[in-house]
């Protein structure tokens, strides 16, 4: 009776497990840019400027308030998923928060085509600080200042994004003692660049759209 009971229990961790990771992914699938242009702005905005489903397209074409809002938004998708499994099924939180990246960029609910996941890694980022590693400053606060260091200087969101999350890496390699991760956030940034390889190809030809607010 023991032995069965032990492995119902076991059974049922698997199932929470990946449960958790299911629901991190749908729950990164919530395509915010396009909620919010469709109900507040009755506009899709698949339909203009980069087509992309993210905060820099949702303040190029809605605004900035709109931009805001879905950068917001988008980060707290990370965050709360980390937290919540935290609290629920604490070893699914790394790879939960990971599924939750990767479902903003390929979003079941928008046909699988999303946004690039950085303010999403940033959530992440600010989750696994504050709750895993207790580094806030060093995983957190300086890749998100190196991000606006880098935004000062280039006035490219994308090149910041990249920049920043690499910065992301080294400071993970060296206060998380963790080596998932360390390979989490890893692996997170090569995906970051891997869905700017358009944006690096035009920041090589000097073509890269720069911003004028800053």
């Amino acid at each position: 009776m023991l032995k069965i009971l032990s492995t119902l229990i076991i059974f049922s961790d698997y199932i929470a497990f990946y449960a958790a990771l299911v629901l991190a992914y749908l729950f990164g699938s919530i395509p915010w840019a396009l909620v919010i242009g469709k109900v507040f702005y009755k506009t899709d905005i698949r339909n203009y400027g980069s087509g992309n489903l993210g905060g820099t397209n949702a303040g190029r074409v809605l605004g900035k308030k709109a931009g805001v809002i879905v950068i917001l938004l988008d980060a707290l998708k990370a965050f709360f998923t980390v937290v919540l499994c935290r609290w629920y099924v604490p070893e699914a939180s790394i790879y939960a928060g990971m599924l939750c990246c990767i479902g903003h960029c390929f979003p079941i609910f928008a046909h699988f085509k999303g946004g690039k996941a950085v303010a999403t890694c940033f959530g992440y980022l600010i989750a696994i600080s504050l709750f895993v590693t207790h580094h806030f400053f060093w995983m957190a606060i300086v890749p998100l200042i190196s991000f606006f260091v880098l935004l000062y200087f280039s006035k490219m969101v994308s090149l910041s994004s990249i920049g920043s999350l690499g910065v992301a890496t080294i400071t993970a390699y060296f206060f998380s003692e963790s080596l998932s991760v360390f390979a989490s956030v890893a692996l997170l940034w090569v995906f970051v660049v891997w869905r700017h390889r358009a944006n690096i190809e035009r920041i090589r030809k000097g073509e890269e759209k720069k911003i004028t607010w800053m």
